[in-house]
């Protein structure tokens, strides 16, 4: 099980890795969990989880980077088991609730071929998952300091339009789909509703300072990479 420690001696944990990483970020006995992941994930996460000595008794809180089922099949799941609390951006706040997938656009020529078909769309209505009431809403940033923790969350839309990252320490940002972890040298997703708020994005998470950034699919990707990314997307777009 992979983790990285911070300065400041906050660790995370990447507790399920493949499909959806999802990471577990822990000070103590203070625990809050990155991303739920697919059903077929959820022996593994439990089992991570419990490995790491969580139990229904801890403080625990989810935090969905956004809310394809990917990332929130077991969110319901998670909450009962752990009576944790689910923290979710405004704009996906109903999709949660519904057991709904947000909007999904290809940003590479393949993804936009899938998404682009009327199969796309119905596609996701079939992977609708076990809604789950939220209990923190964020809108641009909310403190993570009354949940135990040295950082934030951070709004960074393009891949959805709630999609949040988690910053601890200003050292490591936890990002979702806002970064994708699989080409060499890249961190542009195949997917994103709206490509030009991506890269908007990417200048947010740079400007945090972190120096080490974990996406939900893939490896971590350092600040030198998100910089040389940045700088040639930002001329695309005129930004």
């Amino acid at each position: 099980m992979k983790c990285w420690i911070t300065k400041s001696g906050i660790t995370i944990h990447r507790v399920v890795w493949g499909r959806c990483n999802c990471y577990l970020v822990s000070d103590g006995g203070r625990f809050l969990l990155v991303d739920a992941g697919g059903k077929k994930s959820w022996k593994s996460l439990d089992g991570g989880l419990k490995r790491l000595s969580v139990t229904k008794d801890s403080a625990i809180s989810l935090v969905l980077t956004h809310c394809h089922f990917d990332h929130a099949e077991n969110a319901a799941i998670f909450k009962k088991t752990y009576k944790a609390s689910i923290i979710v951006h405004t704009s996906e706040a109903d999709c949660l609730k519904n057991g709904d997938n947000p909007p999904i656009r290809g940003a590479i020529f393949l993804a936009k071929i899938l998404t682009g078909m009327a199969a796309g769309t119905k596609l996701l209505a079939r992977l609708r998952y076990e809604p789950a009431d939220y209990d923190v809403l964020v809108d641009e940033k909310l403190a993570l300091e009354p949940f135990g923790f040295p950082g934030f969350i951070l709004h960074t839309p393009g891949h959805s339009p709630g999609s949040i990252s988690v910053v601890i320490d200003n050292e490591a940002a936890i990002v979702g789909d806002a970064m994708f972890g699989v080409f060499s040298g890249s961190v542009f997703p195949p997917f994103a509703d709206d490509t030009r708020s991506m890269v908007e994005s990417w200048k947010k998470l740079r400007d945090t300072g972190c120096g080490i950034y974990l996406p939900a699919h893939g490896w971590e990707r350092r600040r030198d990479v998100l910089e040389r990314q940045y700088e040639k997307y930002r001329k695309v777009y005129d930004l």
